[in-house]
């Protein structure tokens, strides 16, 4: 017998918390955004700039060590982070003026580990310049308009303007929510952060779908019933879905989160944000937006249609 984790015939009322649910989402995207400009995201090497380098050392990394001796190149800040093991670590170096001083500041650093840690070795290194950040981070800026106006145009398309409306705004709102998610967490926003926040969106408006395409048959299957009801109806005929789905890739997701290090990590950070976000927001978000959207316009044809004679 397949498991369910929600029995059939469940009648939860969610409609009766949708001012709570709204109001709650409202305040956490004001605080979202609020978080947003203080203290601001945590930008990563892809939209900020710089070098980060990956040092593998022979014994556990003497930090202090480290630290001094790079701060006497003179290359400006210096951040160092242990990376996976005792043994790695993670150099990262502010932005220089352009593409040569970044290449003569690796080789400063590189000559210095030769003579300071023998047999430390460098594992990998990246760079990146003001132009190339500034274009990384406008195409990321970008891609996320894009795909909210996708999703606009997709479920206008294939529902009413009510819909498209519902949906867009609460992906916004979602979005608000993993911003201020990042930036309180102080993961950073890089190239694999976005990927993360698309994923989500894409993610969401699956879930949105999946309700609003059972509101829309029940609307036309039970033509007098009040939208308010049809709507409660819906969700919890989809609810065992919804959170079957939504489970299955949080336990996908969360190994990653617990063993991987690096973007690899950040990205299931927020994908588990986003799974619990989004989830939510396919009930307590959508569906009261569009109650109040087509309470007299959805629910008016549907009256009428039930009145006209045969």
């Amino acid at each position: 017998m397949p498991l369910r984790l929600v029995r059939d015939g469940t009648t939860i009322p969610f409609m009766r918390g949708r001012i709570l649910g709204l109001a709650m989402s409202a305040f956490l995207s004001i605080a979202s955004v609020v978080l947003f400009f203080t203290p601001g995201l945590n930008y990563g090497l892809d939209f900020r700039g710089g070098i980060v380098m990956e040092l593998r050392t022979p014994e556990p990394a003497n930090f202090a060590q480290l630290r001094s001796g790079l701060e006497g190149l003179n290359l400006g800040s210096v951040a160092l982070q242990q990376f996976g093991s005792p043994n790695e670590v993670l150099i990262r170096l502010e932005r220089q003026p352009d593409e040569g001083a970044q290449q003569r500041a690796v080789a400063a650093v590189r000559s210095w580990l030769e003579q300071a840690v023998p047999g430390a070795r460098i594992v990998r290194i990246e760079a990146v310049g003001a132009r190339v950040s500034a274009e990384l981070f406008t195409a990321g800026m970008t891609a996320l308009g894009v795909a909210l106006l996708a999703m606009l145009l997709y479920i206008w398309f294939r529902f009413e303007w009510e819909y498209g409306v519902g949906a867009v705004v609460t992906l916004i709102l979602d979005v608000t929510k993993a911003i201020g998610f990042l930036a309180l967490t102080r993961i950073e926003f890089d190239l694999a952060t976005v990927a993360a926040i698309l994923t989500i969106i894409g993610y969401s408006v699956n879930d949105k779908v999946v309700v609003y395409d059972r509101m829309r048959e029940n609307l036309r299957k039970y033509k007098t019933m009040p939208l308010r009801e049809v709507i409660d109806l819906s969700i919890n005929e989809t609810l065992n879905r919804t959170i079957g789905t939504s489970l299955t890739t949080f336990l996908a997701c969360l190994p990653l989160a617990l063993i991987a290090t690096g973007p690899v990590a950040a990205f299931a950070w927020v994908m588990l944000f986003g799974i619990v976000v989004g989830t939510s927001s396919s009930i307590f978000i959508a569906a009261p937006i569009l109650l109040f959207l087509g309470e007299k316009r959805l629910r008016k044809g549907g009256v009428e249609e039930a009145k006209a004679p045969a």
